[in-house]
């Protein structure tokens, strides 16, 4: 493997307008199988627009504010939102324009950083662990050692020895929590904040069975999962607060069933993702597996920006041709590379 030591320099959070996050929102609820892109296309395009706009906004605002020489930026690393991923299809979708952000910034974009994995037999996520072995190296972390990316979805990568890197997605990460809690208070809330409403909640254990009965949970890596794959109608019934206990411990005990998976268990787990917030899931995940717990930011790492980070990388080493996804972490037929790069002329 080749790693690139990277220094990171400066970071912006820009919120979303609301406006555009309920967009994104009421898309993504209609889309639920690949016809569904097609059908949606104009709203789809619309909505690209917009999210590309607001990321440009962005990037120059973070050359405004910090003064940054914009000839020393040789490329933007351009995720994008996903609306659609299902590896079943062999379809992922993220929307966002890299030739408009291209034209806009007036700078090289790299974005697209899935379908190639796809194309070749992976499963196109999880594509972070490479991040997460750089963040190992930089931080001088022992090995087996485990990086829990609580998301929408959460994924795993462990680090063993010899270079071991295993990665997938163990099960739902802040997805269902968020949308069940927007649904029962009528967006009132948007996320249960440090896990709050959890604690005053009650598990239901017939209905946390019944989620934890699913097949995915007990098949074997590679495996990856998109929003779109889970139900809440078995919560219908329940309180608010009984809804979001529920879901928060199906997220901190899928976490720890996937430790099985792994020859050798972590000595650590480190917590990234804005799950890593939830005072809840955070205390079940450090009661449930016995192993030191930690979130990202006890190594004065900001938790909020390792996405980014690791999407800047990745566009790195697809510049320089170098892989970003491999067999043990998307069960691509061999190391990959992707991303498409998008030259300002």
């Amino acid at each position: 493997m080749f790693f690139y030591w990277v220094n990171l320099l400066v970071f912006l959070y820009q919120y979303t307008d609301e406006k555009i996050k309920l967009k994104i929102r009421r898309l993504k609820e209609k889309i639920n199988l690949v016809i569904d892109l097609e059908k949606n296309e104009l709203e789809i395009n619309a909505l690209e627009r917009e999210i590309t706009l607001l990321h440009a906004k962005t990037v120059n605002e973070i050359i405004e504010k910090y003064k940054i020489d914009k000839s020393k930026i040789h490329l933007i690393g351009f995720h994008g939102h996903t609306i659609f991923h299902s590896f079943k299809e062999k379809k992922t979708k993220q929307i966002g324009d890299g030739r408009l952000l291209s034209h806009l910034t007036r700078l090289h974009v790299v974005n697209n950083f899935r379908e190639n994995d796809i194309k070749n037999g992976g499963q196109g996520a999880p594509l972070v662990p490479i991040f997460h072995k750089l963040l190992q190296l930089k931080l001088k972390l022992k090995n087996r050692l485990l990086f829990a990316n609580i998301g929408g979805i959460s994924n795993l990568t462990y680090l063993g020895q010899d270079d071991e890197m295993v990665s997938f997605d163990s099960g739902p990460g802040n997805f269902l929590v968020d949308k069940i809690l927007q649904l029962k208070s009528k967006n009132k809330f948007q996320f249960d904040e440090d896990g709050i409403i959890a604690f005053t909640g009650s598990v239901d254990k017939n209905i946390l069975e019944s989620y934890l009965s699913d097949p995915y949970y007990e098949s074997l890596p590679p495996k990856s999962l998109d929003v779109n794959d889970f139900n809440l109608s078995s919560l219908r019934s329940l309180s608010l607060e009984d809804s979001i206990a529920t879901l928060s411990e199906l997220t901190s005990q899928t976490i720890v069933n996937a430790l099985n998976f792994f020859n050798s268990r972590p000595n650590q787990i480190i917590l990234c993702g804005g799950g890593r917030k939830n005072k809840y899931i955070f205390q079940r995940i450090k009661e449930l597996s016995n192993i030191l717990t930690k979130n990202i930011d006890y190594y004065k790492v900001d938790g909020d920006f390792i996405e980014s980070q690791a999407f800047a990388y990745l566009a790195i080493r697809s510049f320089l041709k170098k892989p970003i996804s491999f067999p043990e972490t998307t069960g691509v037929l061999k190391p990959s590379m992707g991303g498409d790069y998008i030259e300002f002329k």
